[in-house]
């Protein structure tokens, strides 16, 4: 069994469309080599570019390290973002066989997927504005099918200022949102460009929550659940590993054949055109 306190996370799952389980990912077997194969390809690519940063600890690549990189070239940042993906012990605990149970556990009856290209690691750099997701939900951005489950987990203590994920406790029970794109000003594309339908009128329907974690916690999150990027007003990037899981059973996920969105190479609206809001 995937935890003694089930019963009470999915209670509190249906009713607020998201729990927190604490210390669900062992930090020492399953999130410490992740942090470790991070801070190694930040070293390479700090050796490789000729970038003088600290990154003889994970305090320390993961901090200053990729800041002074990013500094030099944020291509060069882009490059870590899409190298740590790829580590071993990602995709061990992105494919973990307690997170299939614990889909299930949720969703009783459902059959579980895991979305391909559905799963990263975010590096949310402070005061960075143009990979800062805005209010939205998962399901546009994603597809698959409404019925899934953003699995979210820090690689760093998440504290205040480094702008834990913020949510509106209750939303999903409003179904899907129409949406429409705006690049905000600073160039935004595919789902950071995503916004809510009368999204202020929204919001204010709801009390917000923005949980504290430490690394092995787990965010649990309704694929309808509104929810959006903390700011980081830190001196530090927030590193956090994100992946989904979806119903194949859902009968709109059955209809979409299972089709993703922006990852998969097409956009939301050309797979459901009445998504698409009028601004």
């Amino acid at each position: 069994m995937v935890t003694k306190d089930i019963a009470a996370h999915a209670d509190a799952f249906r009713k607020d469309g998201y729990t927190i389980i604490r210390g669900f990912y062992d930090p020492a077997k399953q999130v410490e080599p992740v942090r470790q194969g991070a801070r190694w390809i930040i070293e390479a690519l700090c050796r490789k570019y000729g970038v003088d940063a600290p990154t003889a600890t994970v305090e320390d690549a993961l901090g200053p390290g990729y800041l002074a990189l990013a500094a030099a070239s944020r291509a060069w940042g882009g490059e870590v973002y899409d190298a740590v993906k790829q580590i071993p012990a990602f995709m061990s605990l992105v494919s973990d066989p307690r997170n299939s149970e614990l889909f299930a556990a949720l969703r009783p009856g459902a059959v579980p997927g895991l979305a391909a290209g559905g799963y990263g690691i975010r590096i949310d750099a402070p005061g960075e504005a143009k990979f800062r997701a805005p209010w939205h939900q998962e399901f546009p951005a994603q597809l698959r099918s409404p019925d899934g489950i953003v699995f979210w987990s820090p690689l760093i203590p998440v504290f205040p200022e480094l702008g834990p994920v913020e949510l509106a406790v209750g939303s999903h029970k409003e179904g899907i949102v129409p949406v429409w794109e705006d690049d905000g000003g600073v160039g935004k594309t595919g789902a950071y460009a995503l916004r809510l339908d009368r999204e202020e009128e929204r919001l204010a329907r709801y009390q917000h929550a923005a949980p504290l974690t430490e690394p092995g916690d787990l965010i649990l999150m309704d694929f309808l659940t509104l929810h959006q990027s903390g700011q980081n007003r830190s001196d530090i990037p927030r590193w956090s590993m994100q992946f989904r899981y979806f119903n194949y059973a859902d009968p709109l996920g059955e209809k979409l054949s299972w089709k993703g969105s922006f990852a998969a190479g097409q956009s939301f609206a050309t797979v459901l055109p009445e998504l698409v809001a009028s601004r």
